[in-house]
């Protein structure tokens, strides 16, 4: 029997612009995220792509991964997750995608797995009433030393107004 996770609390910052000296460091890691069946079939609906290595296992074991495999851009779509579960920046009432630098899939990942993202911040631009923030996340799956996803998200990030702070 395995044990339980301890409860995971994620990276506390209290202000965006703190951030500006982290460039360079981890500001993160997310707790552990299972990708099963479920998950990896409600992602193919939602796609479409319902390719067999994802979507059928008897097929699937008889193929080059020995089960169903997760679609890279379901991994890729955990990002948010990765990302709120590892860090939180108190003063920061919104934040918006806007793009990705880079992105390499390493590595498969077999239904089953579990993964967590580590957040490196690569870069701090100040904006208007906020920052974009360039993060490189790399995506690990439990038991392996091989990332299955490396990824470069940039996200703008808008910080609450000091009267709305209190």
């Amino acid at each position: 029997m395995t044990e339980p996770d301890p409860p995971h609390v994620p990276r506390h910052h209290a202000h965006l612009a703190d951030l500006q000296t982290l460039v360079g460091q981890c500001v993160g890691t997310s707790p552990w995220v299972l990708v099963d069946q479920a998950r990896i079939d409600a992602f193919a609906r939602c796609t479409g792509d319902l390719q067999w290595i994802h979507v059928d296992p008897q097929r699937a074991a008889a193929g080059p991964f020995g089960t169903t495999i997760a679609h890279g851009f379901l991994t890729l779509s955990l990002l948010p997750e990765f990302m709120a579960g590892a860090m939180h920046i108190a003063d920061v009432r919104m934040g918006v995608n806007y793009g990705l630098n880079r992105v390499r899939f390493p590595a498969p990942v077999p239904v089953g797995s579990r993964l967590r993202g580590h957040l490196v911040l690569q870069g701090y631009k100040p904006l208007d009433g906020g920052a974009e923030i360039v993060l490189e996340v790399t995506v690990e799956r439990e038991g392996q030393a091989k990332p299955v996803c490396v990824a470069e998200s940039v996200t703008r990030r808008y910080v609450r107004p000091p009267a709305a702070l209190g």
